[in-house]
């Protein structure tokens, strides 16, 4: 992987006005979200170098492909990209490049022109395809990527589930478990059998259109709308009279669903976001449940199929026939086992057949998907020994600086939490946690739950976080 990146020159007013479009006032209250220093944020958006996981990680925080906008700065080396001085053409005239990723037997790449066996090879962009060197673990794994480790399971059941009418899925797993990643899955196998998708995230939508139940309604109605190439028409179908609920649902109802030919999968990612807006929760959540139930009286609803993925559970109290949280599909995201995390490591080269380094890297991780992946993917690098990773691990020189950084922007910010995660880390046995506390700490994966009480979440976290 390049060691570093920088924005293309015609780009960079798109990452600017991408700073402000997710609510970034300021490059400082950029900084302080992802926890990097002032000036690294600052290189990153004038076009200066920066070190490719910092580049990704912004990226990812703004919204934006990485690939789409990046340039490799050519005046840092990296042991896996080709320096310009190397690069020479062989006698069919196609462009050598030393390159020796696992796999690549005679180390070399051909771009351009024909193969010895006279087959058309690749263009230059095809230098690095995703296949060959792994990107670094960050967000969702794209589709297709060979480094994704296939959650069967849980992706059959689901998508046996919303090829039933009116059919509602609940997934529950902390945050950077796989749940963006099992969506991307379930969303392309939908659109394979041609069902119609939207994808809403609520962590995208702004806090003051959350604090209002009718701006928030408008705003679902207005992004499915777009998202099925349809116009909004909004205002051809609300009634003051009748209300925000009755409005929305009539525009779903007459407008959306009456469209449509084949079913739409509708998925509310992060729904969590919306357990912090008690107001509008415990209007909106019983409406998800009423839409549900329509299915089983009203055919039309039949073609909506729900998918609600939030971070744990909720924690605000709703009466049971209103609540979407006890019907339809339940689906939990657990960490990987053993034989997941060997799985995994064959992915990425390394030969870990006989489990000990699978075990120590899951006493260390807990099988925690972002953490394993993130390890894997320097040991494959080569940038790091094992006994070096598990020594390093909780300091600010361990490849999970950055992750456990992010964490302790969130815990400085929230004094409570913080006070709250040292009792957990630094108790013998597990504790209770006031519920709000608990919510919070388990939707960032600080903390698991045994029974009602808290235990930490992982031996990293415990290591890092105790006082």
């Amino acid at each position: 992987m390049p060691r570093s990146l920088r924005v293309q020159q015609d780009c960079i007013d798109r990452v600017k006005l991408a700073l402000h479009r997710n609510g970034f006032p300021s490059q400082r209250s950029l900084a302080e979200d992802v926890g990097f220093a002032l000036a690294t944020v600052n290189k990153f958006l004038t076009g200066k170098a920066v070190d490719y996981t910092t580049f990704e990680e912004l990226c990812r925080k703004l919204e934006l492909d990485w690939r789409e906008i990046s340039t490799l700065d050519l005046e840092v080396g990296s042991p896996q990209i080709f320096q310009p001085e190397s690069i020479c053409a062989d006698e069919n005239g196609s462009i050598v490049l030393p390159f020796s990723p696992r796999g690549y037997a005679n180390g070399t790449l051909r771009v351009g022109g024909a193969s010895p066996q006279g087959e058309q090879t690749g263009s230059a962009k095809d230098v690095l395809p995703s296949d060959i060197s792994p990107r670094y673990p960050n967000g969702a794994v794209p589709l297709g990527s060979p480094f994704y480790l296939e959650r069967i399971p849980a992706q059959a059941q689901i998508d046996r589930e919303i090829s039933k009418p009116g059919a509602l899925v609940r997934i529950k797993a902390p945050r950077e478990m796989g749940k963006t990643s099992l969506l991307l899955r379930v969303l392309a196998s939908a659109q394979s059998l041609g069902y119609h998708t939207v994808s809403l995230n609520v962590a995208q939508v702004d806090k003051s259109i959350l604090s209002d139940l009718e701006r928030f309604l408008r705003c679902i109605c207005t992004n499915v709308a777009r998202q099925l190439q349809l116009k909004p028409r909004l205002d051809e179908y609300w009634d003051e009279d009748l209300g925000s609920k009755i409005s929305c649902t009539n525009y779903f109802q007459h407008y959306l669903l009456e469209k449509i030919s084949t079913p739409l999968v509708l998925v509310f990612d992060e729904l969590n976001h919306i357990f912090e807006h008690p107001q509008i929760a415990h209007d909106f959540l019983p409406l998800l449940r009423s839409w549900y139930e329509e299915a089983k009286i009203l055919p039309i609803w039949q073609k909506l199929r729900l998918i609600v993925v939030h971070s744990t559970e909720i924690y605000i109290p709703l009466q049971l026939n209103q609540s979407p949280f006890n019907v339809g599909l339940p689906i939990q995201l657990d960490a990987f086992s053993l034989a997941e995390v060997q799985q995994l490591a064959r992915c990425y080269g390394l030969n870990w057949e006989d489990g000990a380094e699978a075990g120590q890297l899951m006493e260390l991780v807990g099988g925690h998907p972002a953490l394993v992946n993130i390890a894997l993917y320097h040991l494959s690098c080569e940038d790091v020994t094992l006994a070096q990773l598990l020594k390093t691990a909780p300091t600010g020189t361990g490849i999970y600086h950055h992750h456990l950084q992010r964490h302790w922007v969130t815990l400085e910010q929230q004094p409570e939490l913080a006070q709250a995660l040292d009792r957990v880390m630094s108790a013998t046995e597990p504790i209770a946690l006031a519920p709000i506390l608990a919510y919070k700490l388990s939707s960032l994966g600080l903390i698991d739950r045994s029974g009602d009480k808290a235990i930490p979440g992982c031996e990293l976290y415990r290591q890092a976080f105790k006082k």
